[in-house]
């Protein structure tokens, strides 16, 4: 190992000890009796805002992490692979030091925007924006539910259930680590994913289709690139998750839903309502608006409340400040899909498996491809099923970058009543 890798590694350590304990969701969440009393005032037709209180961290700590992360950032050479890695992941945890100390403030959001970009952002290989993808998502999933009918889920699992279920299929999918699913009251999603634990939001009804989805996205993604990255022997911060990772990971796993047929037509709009309530929110909309539009649009009272939470954690319930990071559900999404079919064809396969390495983004998977075929980067010890099947997954992009030549505008289901064809 040579002096300048050594020293790029060095670094990579340092960043460990300063942004292991920086947790962007955990400083903006709410406690789980907001919901309570807004719900409770909404049934006694006294709507009224939240009542947020500020919950800033140390600002002496703040302040020492900043200098730290940017000390890092300075020092690594940003001339070989690992230390523009080292630095760019560095200074994602600044900007998110800097919009921790911001929150109910204009930076707040504006450092939010450069870390998860914002609806207006024009998705990548096309003319439309996020919010445009969005309500074209919105739109069709509209026209579907109007058309077909789907019929109303009945069966209500509760929280102890899933995640008894959960645990089951996790101590089989990881053999060498001990992943414990656990429930939590505070959650503003159905679950989060760590590498020690998968959480699961109780109080809340999920649906059957809930336990494959939560299983190929929290546990065969987030916790599985969790566990790979913290089993690197050289760069340890592929085991952080930085905020700059978030777009690649969220995309990668709502990719794992769709291949692995765990998604439904509810999951698909969640996801696009979520990217137009944040525009909502941009605009002006205060947290009753925004609330009205989830419920507008279908989603029960809870989960209205819990949806719209998501956009003004630590933001300003009357508007204008909110929080984009949801924004990188619609752009990973089409992004992941896009790189899976641009490394098939380009011939660059081993691509795919890589991105299994650690927390990282679709950047690294490219500029670090070099150190992971020198070995410096280790392959991945856990796999989703999937991703493992290469000859399978290779026919289902090709394929795809075929059909999606086909324009449907161009064609009606007449034309398949036509002998000519």
């Amino acid at each position: 190992m040579d002096a300048i890798l050594a020293r790029q590694l060095e670094l990579d350590a340092e960043l460990v000890r300063v942004a292991a304990s920086i947790k962007v969701l955990g400083e903006v969440a709410w406690p789980p009796e907001y919901a309570t009393r807004f719900l409770e005032r909404w049934h006694a037709g006294r709507p009224a805002l939240p009542e947020v209180e500020s919950r800033p961290g140390s600002p002496t700590k703040m302040q020492r992490e900043l200098e730290a992360l940017q000390g890092i950032a300075t020092a690594c050479d940003a001339g070989h692979p690992v230390g523009e890695y080292v630095r760019r992941t560095a200074e994602s945890f600044a900007t998110a030091v800097m919009m921790l100390r911001q929150t109910g403030t204009p930076d707040f959001t504006r450092y939010s925007e450069d870390l998860y970009g914002r609806p207006s952002d024009r998705v990548i290989g096309s003319s439309l924006t996020l919010l445009q993808a969005a309500e074209s998502f919105i739109a069709s999933t509209t026209a579907f539910e109007h058309s077909v009918h789907i019929p109303a889920e009945t069966i209500c699992l509760l929280a102890p259930t899933v995640a008894e279920e959960l645990q089951q299929q996790v101590n089989l999918a990881f053999p060498n680590h001990k992943v414990q699913v656990l429930l939590d009251p505070t959650l503003a999603s159905k679950a989060a994913a760590g590498a020690a634990a998968i959480r699961i939001r109780t109080s809340t009804c999920f649906s059957p289709q809930d336990v494959p989805q939560l299983l190929v996205h929290e546990a065969f993604v987030h916790t599985l690139t969790k566990l790979n990255g913290q089993e690197q022997p050289h760069l340890r911060s592929l085991g952080l998750g930085a905020p700059r990772t978030t777009r690649t990971q969220e995309g990668l796993a709502l990719f794992a839903e769709l291949i692995a047929v765990a998604i439904d037509l509810q999951r698909l709009r969640r996801i696009a309502l979520r990217v137009k309530a944040i525009a909502l929110a941009l605009a002006g909309a205060d947290f009753i608006e925004v609330f009205r539009f989830f419920l507008d649009s279908g989603q029960s009272e809870h989960e209205s409340f819990q949806s719209t939470a998501r956009v003004f954690r630590g933001g300003d319930v009357r508007g204008k400040i909110a929080f984009t990071k949801d924004v990188v559900y619609v752009g990973g999404l089409i992004e992941v899909h896009t790189f899976m079919r641009k490394a098939i064809q380009r011939g660059r396969i081993e691509l795919i498996p890589w991105l299994f390495t650690g927390r990282l983004a679709l950047h690294d998977a490219v500029t670090l491809a070099p150190l992971m075929d020198q070995g410096i980067v280790a392959p991945p010890m856990y796999q989703p099923q999937w991703a493992q099947n290469l000859p399978s997954l290779t026919a289902f992009l090709l394929y795809s970058v075929f059909v999606s030549a086909v324009d449907l505008d161009d064609v009606d289901l007449e034309h398949f009543a036509d002998d000519v064809m």
